[in-house]
């Protein structure tokens, strides 16, 4: 499998130095990349390709492998920032679980992109995440402390994801994603998502009241019981799924597993 060609690479930042557009979404958000870059990891050697938008001063990357450029059904994870989770290790979530099985994906198939958005804590910024983990510490859920803070459940948007692949000028998708309205928001700001890809993490002890959370209150794609059993574990998917409508999920049932 070949990385990004000298190439496409030399062709995409000449095309962004002369790049305009009337933007995209709702804040008419204008995406040009910035900047590109070798980068090898511990997953694999990757490219990290940086962005400049109109919308805010937000360094958003992403991290790619192998020939995207005019490419179809390219394997994508768009990802939100979460730094006590992707650099500190929290087990409160399942984001660095996901984060890290979204490029050893993209290594095993040789081609990819994580999007690395800039939205921490579903776009309410890190210290709200901290004030609603206060007040999950005293019997909220993740829906209700964001509520409870002002905010809507999440307040993420997808524009400047959906602007990023039209600047890395993908085709369509394979998204990784357990996320129904990431599917809707991308599709509304023209990316074509040809199909889904669970990304479901088995629980630990510390994060299993919020991925049922996920699962019953946000319309996750994950199969758990409405009465959640902290002794189960949320169901490894592993098949990619066709999407025909990617705002059906499949039915919860209690004892579902």
């Amino acid at each position: 499998m070949q990385d990004l060609m000298p190439l496409p690479v030399k062709q995409l930042l000449d095309d962004a130095r002369t790049h305009t557009c009337s933007g995209v979404g709702r804040e008419h958000v204008c995406v040009r990349i910035a900047a590109i870059a070798d980068l090898p990891t511990r997953f694999g050697r990757f490219q990290v390709v940086g962005f400049y938008n109109n919308l805010d001063d937000k360094d958003h990357v992403a991290i790619v492998k192998g020939d995207v450029v005019d490419s179809s059904d390219v394997l994508v994870r768009v990802h939100s920032e979460c730094l006590t989770g992707d650099a500190l290790g929290s087990l409160r979530c399942d984001c660095r679980d996901q984060l890290t099985s979204s490029l050893e994906a993209i290594e095993k198939a040789g081609r990819g992109a994580v999007l690395y958005l800039r939205q921490e804590g579903r776009g309410i910024g890190l210290t709200n995440k901290l004030r609603a983990y206060g007040l999950q510490d005293h019997g909220l859920d993740t829906v209700d402390a964001n509520i409870a803070l002002g905010f809507r459940d999440d307040e993420r948007d997808y524009a400047i994801a959906a602007h990023m692949l039209s600047s890395l000028r993908i085709k369509s998708i394979g998204l990784m994603t357990n996320n129904p309205r990431k599917v809707e928001d991308l599709t509304k700001h023209g990316v074509v998502v040809s199909k889904r890809v669970p990304l479901v993490i088995p629980t630990n002890e510390f994060n299993r009241d919020y991925i049922a959370t996920k699962a019953l209150r946000s319309r996750h794609l994950i199969d758990v019981a409405p009465e959640f059993d902290m002794d189960d574990e949320a169901i490894e998917q592993d098949e990619l799924l066709e999407i025909s409508d990617p705002t059906t999920r499949p039915e919860v049932t209690a004892g579902s597993r």
